[in-house]
């Protein structure tokens, strides 16, 4: 494994990925509020914002928000129930695109992706290959994407962030401390509201304070998670790039837009999650048997509990009974910042033969 000073990663996020899609296969909706999500119900609709255009951002709204608070900053938006097979067709010709350069490509939503494209060469190399990605999913697809391109994952998925929409952002590894100093602190994927209260209220406001911080005092703040706090705010992160052939899992997290405990928003959200992993178990052709539901309370404090099923099974209805038996097990009245679904012991059925993973 080379170093990180000598990786350079591309981390690609779609551009408000459902409503783009949406907008695109409907032109009378384009450049209008846009929200993708449970039925609103004139305001008394119980669940969440998948997404939403930029348009409706204008307003106030964004992912994992209420749909009831959604509708009351925005009620003449257009609201649309969330077309998870269109969008997996969608993301499955963006992830080809990605994948015909030839280079190590890992998947991590329906939406995003990292890519090691270390083999360009140089980083100007790398912009000259990201502009031309850009340019194909905007001819071939009809929507805009972000990129970013560092020596790390972290930096690069910061990065792909930073000049949203239709962004592209490079950050070279001399530019890295200068590129992350002057950041919000929450901008380090990860640190959700709670979390960022506790370090601005150490003062702790950008990532150069945090770099800079004294370990010492963050472990008597965050305990075992002060180490990667501290590596985030250097752009540290060695992990590699890793290719989904063989693939051990499927997961899917989101975060919600503020910590919740409304059982009605957390049963919409993991709905959400199993529709989005059923998506891809159906597009890899994929059966699973155990199901796993992690939660991260307020903080960086987390609980994981799976079940495993007596046989391999493919279908949603599976899927979303044992989703919901391992979150009723977890949800004890706190407050939840995100949650995440994975399955995993999966197995494909490939020309008569099983294969196991």
């Amino acid at each position: 494994m080379g170093s990180q000073s000598s990786r350079i990663i591309l981390h690609a996020d779609m551009d408000c990925f459902y409503a783009a899609v949406e907008m695109h296969d409907h032109p009378d909706i384009a450049k209008k509020p846009v929200v993708v999500g449970a039925d609103p119900q004139a305001g008394s609709g119980r669940g969440v914002v998948s997404t939403c255009s930029y348009e409706a951002r204008a307003f106030g709204v964004k992912s994992a928000m209420p749909i009831s608070q959604a509708y009351r900053l925005c009620p003449d938006a257009v609201y649309l129930r969330p077309d998870m097979a269109r969008y997996a067709e969608v993301s499955g010709e963006i992830m080809g695109i990605f994948r015909a350069t030839g280079f190590r490509v890992q998947q991590v939503s329906i939406d995003e992706a990292f890519l090691d494209i270390t083999p360009v060469g140089s980083f100007n190399a790398a912009r000259d290959l990201a502009v031309q990605l850009k340019q194909e999913i905007r001819d071939r697809v009809g929507i805009t994407c972000s990129l970013g391109i560092a020596p790390s994952k972290i930096v690069a998925k910061i990065a792909s962030g930073y000049k949203k929409p239709d962004g592209l952002t490079v950050v070279e590894p001399d530019n890295v401390p200068a590129f992350l100093r002057p950041l919000p602190v929450r901008k380090i994927p990860g640190i959700g509201g709670k979390t960022g209260a506790h370090l601005e209220a150490l003062a702790i406001t950008t990532i150069g304070d945090l770099a800079t911080c004294d370990i010492q005092r963050l472990i008597g703040a965050f305990g075992r998670s002060a180490a990667l706090l501290h590596e985030a705010a250097l752009g540290q992160d060695e992990s590699e790039v890793v290719e989904r052939d063989g693939v051990k899992s499927i997961s899917k997290e989101t975060t919600f837009a503020r910590d919740t405990n409304d059982p009605d928003e957390i049963a919409a959200t993991v709905e959400l999650l199993v529709r989005e992993v059923a998506q891809l178990l159906t597009d890899e052709g994929l059966h699973f048997k155990t199901v796993t539901v992690r939660v991260r309370y307020e903080g960086f404090v987390s609980k994981t509990k799976a079940k495993s099923l007596l046989h391999h099974h493919n279908d949603e209805a599976t899927l979303r009974s044992s989703a919901g038996e391992l979150l009723r097990s977890l949800c004890d009245g706190q407050k939840i910042r995100r949650l995440g679904l994975k399955v995993s012991g999966l197995w494909k059925q490939d020309t008569g033969q099983q294969t196991l993973f």
